[in-house]
């Protein structure tokens, strides 16, 4: 690894559920991340700020302001920066077509790949069930989503402590409730539908915090994952392929010393269509 890293460019990057308020939220990693990835257009896919977390409690630390700084700064330097709102920051759709500090607000939008190929971007909190019809069970899921990060964090220390590698008990849970009711399966299948009915090839969202680039029944499906445990990012080359990247800083007391690992079946290969 070298002492300094030269900053890479992209057409277009992705990201979502940073969930800025939240003390889970690696808003230091993002920033991180932010320094050395360029691109023509950012797309902010929802759940960037946690308005719900914030209405509880106010957390919102100094790196929380340089985030959305060091977004504003991009937009000043010519980057276009388009913010689709999530159901945690719901509160800007009652903005659409607004510019704030050069950053665009939509509720959803078409984006024209580098190969002619369309996208649908939209967050895809719609499409989930349960906070679509039941807003209270929404919460309580959120706050159960709180507890199990407050666990992870004290068994990352005791498993650190150990010499045993990173496990995360949250992610591990998340996926044990949602899998047994069949849960990420439907949300892609209904979202690749919404973006079959719109007229794309594709559809990229957020939402429930799984990141993946995958082809079902001729549309392509394009999750862009978190900042509250993955850290992952979609970014899109010149030549129109879309790659799927994970952000680990390598040290906790020099934040820019971090690499990028493409994420395989699980943790470290290529995945780019």
């Amino acid at each position: 690894m070298t002492d300094m890293m030269e900053p890479r460019r992209f057409r277009t990057l992705f990201i979502s559920d940073v969930h800025l308020g939240s003390k889970a939220a690696k808003a230091d990693f993002l920033l991180d991340f932010l320094r050395y990835h360029e691109a023509d257009t950012i797309y902010l896919v929802g759940d960037i700020v946690d308005g719900w977390r914030l209405k509880r409690s106010w957390y919102w630390p100094q790196v929380c302001n340089d985030v959305v700084q060091k977004l504003l700064r991009k937009a000043r330097k010519g980057t276009r920066v388009v913010y689709i709102p999530g159901n945690h920051d719901e509160f800007l759709r009652a903005f659409p077509g607004m510019h704030f500090g050069g950053i665009e607000v939509v509720e959803r939008i078409i984006h024209d790949g580098a190969d002619g190929k369309k996208y649908l971007i939209l967050h895809g909190d719609e499409f989930d069930v349960v906070v679509r019809n039941a807003r209270l069970l929404a919460y309580l899921g959120d706050w159960a989503y709180d507890t199990a990060i407050r666990i992870n964090i004290v068994l990352a220390a005791v498993r650190r402590h150990l010499g045993m590698p990173y496990w995360s008990f949250s992610a591990w849970a998340k996926l044990q409730v949602k899998h047994a009711v069949n849960f990420i399966g439907e949300f892609q299948r209904v979202v690749a539908e919404e973006a079959r009915k719109s007229g794309a090839d594709g559809v990229i969202c957020g939402h429930i915090h799984h990141a993946v680039i995958e082809d079902m029944d001729g549309i392509r499906y394009i999750n862009t994952g978190d900042w509250v445990e993955s850290c992952t990012a979609i970014v899109e080359h010149e030549d129109g392929t879309f790659e799927l990247i994970t952000w680990r800083a390598l040290t906790s007391n020099v934040p820019a010393l971090t690499s990028i690992e493409l994420l395989e079946e699980g943790e470290l290969a290529p995945q780019a269509a």
